[in-house]
């Protein structure tokens, strides 16, 4: 790992005391969470463009991290955002059988920003409080679903957090009115 890599190394319980430097999408992030009663452990760091950059982030947390990719169809008139283990291959094709979308691809940046109000290597399920408008369909591989806890990004890579699926599923989505679709992945 390149010696210029920072990883704090104190696990936080919430949001940052001193909020001076943080993104906007990053601190409204933390209002929602702690609106809805939803805990959650938050590590600090260097700027993750890749799933491969979070191992490390993944073992002080003690969890996998999520691959999370934002896609369209070819005619970018329906988009999605899959949440898949970091250690899976994503295969475009088994998915489209799965949602019933031929030739999906990833979207733009421009899309990320105007439906996520995130860049890329920052895209998260927590993005989903800045689709009102509900443009955006969550996917989530069924492994996901099986395991206690996850791993996101409050909206930018330069922090990681722990949270319980159940609070995903149950408190977050229902409060940004958005659902989900279980998917199988190979």
């Amino acid at each position: 790992m390149d010696e210029t890599y920072y990883i704090d190394p104190v696990l936080y319980s919430g949001r940052p005391q001193n909020e001076s430097g943080r993104l906007p999408s990053e601190i409204r992030t933390y209002n929602l969470l702690d609106s809805l009663s939803i805990p959650y452990s938050r590590l600090d760091h260097s700027a993750t463009a890749t799933i491969e950059e979070c191992h490390d982030i993944d073992k002080r947390l003690g969890i996998e991290i999520c691959k999370n990719l934002f896609l369209c169809n070819a005619q970018k008139t329906r988009f999605y955002l899959l949440m898949m283990p970091g250690t899976k291959k994503f295969r475009t094709a088994v998915l489209s059988k799965q949602i019933g979308s031929a030739r999906l691809s990833f979207a733009g940046e421009e899309f990320m920003k105007t439906y996520l109000d995130v860049t890329p290597g920052s895209v998260t399920v927590l993005g989903l409080m800045n689709d009102t408008e509900n443009h955006v369909q969550l996917l989530i591989d069924s492994d996901v679903l099986a395991h206690e806890y996850l791993g996101c990004h409050p909206c930018i890579n330069t922090s990681s957090l722990k949270l319980k699926t159940s609070d995903i599923l149950e408190k977050f989505l229902p409060a940004v009115h958005h659902s989900y679709m279980a998917v199988t992945l190979p």
